[in-house]
């Protein structure tokens, strides 16, 4: 039945509650394929019916994560079972986090941990990345940094797992700090902090010795604090002033940690009264912060607490680290000197010494130190090369892997691989057989069925031009009285044919290239001739009946007439194909050569006989002539009247132009449709050969 959004949405609601409390989504199947309506509109009224439920819920009060762990849990099957989008479960998880307080969503977000691989399936990974993302991120802005510190960096963990490494959006790709990082410290004393710092910067390097204590005055107490800047932008450090004072407050509050070094005594007694479980129970409460508290009063205290001391030499270790490392987007005066550069070899050996006498378990921390910043040099290089993404290697088998065959095992010794030939090895072996290397293998293949070009165009599989004969064997036999084939059916009448026969004869035919000065009329009485010319050279090729045919017109009675009577009867060919078409091609000869000198020059009287017919349209045919549009208005500009610019245009082109005859000048009014202008300089040429 046809229902609304409203019907189905109120029907389902329903049906999502008994399935959820019966944890079975058989029951919600039944009643959704129930709707004939379009799928799209099912999944929508779904969709909206789950998050209506949800609110119910949260209305209720209940401290169990579990519920909402297991309505999420119901959600994702109903998305396998393509029965609401696959952004839901994601969705709910939202709204359940908007609801819920601090402590519950930090309960609720190991359910999220936990399904990092239902994420990542190829149903949700790409339509719930980004709701996911967004989750994530409304979280951290409820979070407090200092306070929520174990729960921010689980969300951040977790998406680290969720996205790939070649995710750009979780890279900081340009090596950007965060320099909203303020540490704020002082207060306590009338001084200027800049002045104390300068006044008692050479005095503490010069009264300071190695074993004995330092006093913890308000000078110690803003270097140390102000260090804290450098650690945030460690870039300062390559401007000269701000690396003056750098090492200056570097090396202070160096000496100040080796003086106050640590007793690990206590610590022994801890471990002998501790058994092994206690001792790691504690270890694993030990509490750590992300913001320091800056109070004068506490310095002291900070510099005997190990962990403190750790944190502030760790941080050392990165600075130092950063500075001599080549990453991509620094700057190019962003660059140690020698000297700087051996007092920051100097002072990391130093750092690792003190951390090494930390105690507890010193030697150990420092080993693991060292590997952390060697795998952060490892990713250093993996950002300078542009992220790449991440291949898994194919499988090799070794020679001591073994399989297991009937019971009995036996080793797998790899493959033998042939060794494979350089490109320059493969090329010289190709040239030594006549061979050629394309690059590929089907083009290689293709190339040396002929490697000899030029005998491969020579080639007669390569000839696809057909015979004179074969092409007009069918005009020819339509051409022929006996055949009674009505004009308009022939075949020369057919201007598809006519092209290909133009073209055919220009490649196999001597007659398409006799000399005349007329211009072909008529294409189908030109193919006719040229089809009888054909005819009579070719007389082998033809049957006897044929050739008698074809010299019928000249009143031949032998089948093979001797060379005399041939001469005749095609001279007599040539002067009834002269009458019945006037623009036909002539065979040379006295007569021929004295009309062409007659007509080969347009007189003044033939240009005034056209350029009266033509002055409506003279632009037109200064076009066809090859005029360009700058010379035609310079014609515009010379005359008065059409009929003097027609005159003048004519009268410059029969003198520059070496093709300019009556011939060639009626052939391109023709073909401009200019016929009275056409018919006007053919009876002036009339009367003058009569003349």
């Amino acid at each position: 039945m046809m229902c609304s959004f409203e019907v189905v949405r109120t029907e389902l609601i329903e049906s999502v509650k008994n399935s959820f409390e019966r944890n079975n989504t058989d029951i919600l199947r039944k009643k959704y394929d129930t709707f004939k309506v379009n799928e799209n509109d099912k999944r929508s009224a779904l969709d909206q019916v789950l998050r209506d439920y949800l609110l119910q819920l949260l209305a209720e009060p209940c401290n169990n994560v579990s519920v909402w762990e297991m309505y999420v849990t119901f959600c994702i099957e109903a998305c396998r079972q393509d029965m609401c989008t696959p952004t839901m479960p994601v969705v709910l998880l939202g709204d359940i986090f908007d609801a819920l307080t601090l402590d519950q969503c930090e309960k609720l977000f190991a359910f999220v941990e936990n399904g990092v691989n239902t994420w990542r399936e190829e149903m949700f990974f790409s339509a719930c990345k980004n709701n996911l993302l967004r989750m994530c991120n409304d979280l951290l802005r409820r979070l407090s940094r200092s306070q929520n510190t174990v729960f921010c960096g689980r969300i951040l963990l977790f998406l680290a797992k969720f996205f790939p490494f070649s995710e750009r959006s979780g890279l900081n790709i340009v090596s950007e700090f965060n320099l909203d990082n303020l540490t704020e410290f002082g207060g306590e004393s009338s001084n200027d902090l800049k002045d104390i710092l300068a006044e008692k910067d050479e005095a503490m390097e010069e009264d300071v010795k190695p074993d004995a204590k330092i006093k913890i005055d308000y000078n110690l107490y803003c270097k140390f604090w102000a260090l804290q800047d450098f650690f945030r932008n460690p870039n300062q450090c390559y401007s000269k002033v701000h690396w003056k004072t750098f090492s200056a407050h570097a090396s202070n509050v160096l000496l100040a940690f080796k003086s106050f070094k640590l007793d690990d005594m206590q610590c022994k007694h801890q471990k002998l009264d501790t058994s092994d479980e206690d001792r790691q129970q504690q270890q694993q409460q030990q509490h750590y912060f992300a913001k320091f508290l800056t109070n004068q009063k506490l310095l002291e205290l900070q510099l005997s607490d190990a962990n403190f001391r750790r944190y502030v030499l760790l941080q050392f270790l990165i600075l130092f680290q950063y500075l001599n490392s080549p990453v991509k987007f620094k700057s190019d005066t962003h660059e140690l000197k020698v000297d700087q550069a051996d007092w920051v070899k100097e002072k990391t050996e130093m750092v690792y010494c003190l951390l090494e006498e930390t105690p507890p378990d010193g030697l150990a921390f420092v080993q693991t130190v060292k590997h952390i910043l060697k795998r952060e040099e490892h990713w250093n290089s993996w950002k300078n090369d542009g992220c790449p993404e991440f291949q898994k290697p194919a499988h090799q088998v070794t020679a001591d892997e073994t399989i297991e065959e009937g019971g009995e095992k036996r080793k797998v010794l790899p493959r033998p691989r042939r060794p494979k030939k350089s490109l320059g090895e493969q090329m010289k072996d190709a040239t030594q057989h006549g061979k050629f290397i394309m690059g590929n293998v089907e083009l290689t293949k293709l190339w040396n069925l002929c490697p000899n070009n030029l005998e491969a165009c020579k080639s007669r599989d390569r000839d696809f031009l057909p015979s004179l004969e074969g092409y007009f064997e069918e005009a020819i036999e339509q051409i022929e009285p006996a055949a009674m084939v009505e004009e308009e059916y022939k075949r020369v009448n057919d201007g598809n044919f006519g092209w290909r026969a133009l073209r055919l004869l220009a490649r196999r035919s001597p007659h398409f290239f006799t000399h005349s000065n007329n211009p072909i009329n008529k294409l189908p009485e030109y193919l006719e001739t040229m089809i009888k010319k054909i005819a009579k050279d070719r007389p082998s090729s033809l049957s006897s009946e044929e050739i008698k045919v074809e010299l019928m017109d000249s009143d031949v009675q032998t089948v093979v007439p001797d060379a005399e009577n041939e001469d005749d009867e095609l001279l007599k060919s040539e002067e009834k194909e002269e009458r019945t078409m006037p623009q036909e091609y002539e065979d040379d000869g006295m007569g021929a050569e004295k009309g062409d000198s007659k007509r080969s020059i347009l007189l003044k009287e033939q240009l005034q006989a056209i350029a009266v017919k033509v002055a409506p349209q003279w632009k037109k045919l200064a076009t066809k002539l090859g005029y360009q549009d700058d010379e035609v208005d310079f014609f515009q500009n010379e005359q008065n009247t059409d009929v003097e610019r027609a005159l003048n245009m004519l009268q410059i082109w029969a003198e520059d132009d070496e093709d300019a005859s009556p011939d060639n000048l009626s052939y391109t009014l023709e073909g401009l449709g200019l016929m009275e202008a056409a018919d006007a300089l053919r009876e002036v040429t009339d009367l003058m050969n009569m003349g």
